[in-house]
């Protein structure tokens, strides 16, 4: 049904675009009430920006730069956050919350996405897929991190509920961000007390992590879930391989608390990973990003896009703290 009417609309654009605005206007107002008039008004939008002229676009991409509230909410509550005051950041999100429109939010056709970066989309596609026409967010237009920062700020003030639904939109933005599947993991651990929809969102966060202190703080979220099953070896051996990625003083704190447990528990590097490797869990990075950041490498160094090359050689330098990157990220360096 969707489709017939958009190609419909389609087919009877003609190439007087002052003509094209004024029917396209007319099949918005005809649709207002079908019951896929969310989807057809949308599309008809788009349309309708074909008919400008390229003055126009231009006049209207400049003013959508410049204007840019969410923008402006969160470049002001990230210096509240910064110094501590989570109250007054809290008030000010919920205040443009509770006035701003609900943005690029799924229809009966369309899903919204924003990825930081192309190994988010092929993570994105490769282990979850996309069920309808993907459409991208646009970068000045941070739903995501406002979702993100504000179900950070809920969570810290104990709003557990609230900060669950607007993580849960987040996520839906971005399903492969592991920075906000850790923060849902808080909830499961804090107030849910979920256990095993902690242990899958932590599994999850460590499949999809490229950054060490989100593999880091993966390996400690299954480390806590082993200390609550009562399998203090096992957690012994999360925290203890954690600390290769990010030297964290809660994994120190954790460790403490197995040994004062359980005095004979004390596990080398090596006995450790074996532990992990034995219990089916991930060891080290998914071999999924690092074999795409090679490609990703090589193919923008080959088409000489120097800056994107050395994003992500330096990615993979921090994953994996080989010492041969070094002299291709000095080789890049000077070539930019």
């Amino acid at each position: 049904m969707y489709e017939e009417i958009i190609n419909e609309i389609k087919a009877n654009l003609g190439e007087n675009k002052e003509l094209n605005k004024k029917y396209l206007s007319s099949q918005m107002e005809k649709y207002v009430d079908h019951p896929y008039n969310k989807e057809i008004i949308r599309e008809i939008s788009r349309m309708m920006w074909d008919c400008l002229t390229e003055e126009e676009q231009m006049e209207f991409a400049e003013i959508s730069e410049k204007e840019s509230p969410i923008m402006d909410i969160l470049n002001d509550v990230s210096q509240d956050i910064e110094i501590g005051e989570y109250k007054i950041a809290l008030e000010k999100l919920d205040k443009f919350i509770k006035n701003y429109p609900a943005l690029f939010e799924d229809d009966k056709v369309s899903e919204y996405h924003f990825f930081t970066n192309p190994l988010e989309e092929l993570l994105f596609y490769k282990y979850i897929g996309a069920e309808k026409i993907v459409r991208y967010i646009p970068d000045n237009k941070p739903v995501l991190d406002l979702y993100y920062i504000y179900g950070f700020l809920l969570l810290e003030t104990n709003q557990y509920d609230k900060a669950e639904e607007y993580l849960k939109k987040a996520i839906k933005i971005n399903p492969v961000s592991s920075r906000i599947i850790l923060e849902l993991c808080e909830i499961y651990k804090l107030h849910t007390y979920n256990y095993n929809k902690y242990f899958m969102y932590a599994t999850d966060a460590l499949k999809y992590a490229y950054m060490p202190q989100d593999i880091a703080r993966s390996y400690r979220s299954l480390g806590y879930y082993y200390i609550e099953e009562n399998q203090f070896e096992t957690a012994f051996a999360l925290f203890r391989y954690s600390m290769e990625y990010e030297l964290n003083p809660m994994a120190y704190s954790e460790i403490n608390y197995i040994q004062n447990k359980d005095k004979s528990i004390d596990l080398s590097l090596d006995e450790s990973m074996e532990i992990i490797k034995n219990k089916n869990i991930q060891l080290g990075v998914n071999p999924f990003i690092l074999e795409t950041l090679d490609e990703f490498i090589n193919e923008y160094e080959e088409n000489k896009l120097y800056s994107q090359t050395l994003y992500f050689l330096e990615l993979k330098y921090n994953l994996t703290n080989d010492e041969k990157l070094i002299e291709e990220i000095e080789k890049i360096e000077k070539l930019i």
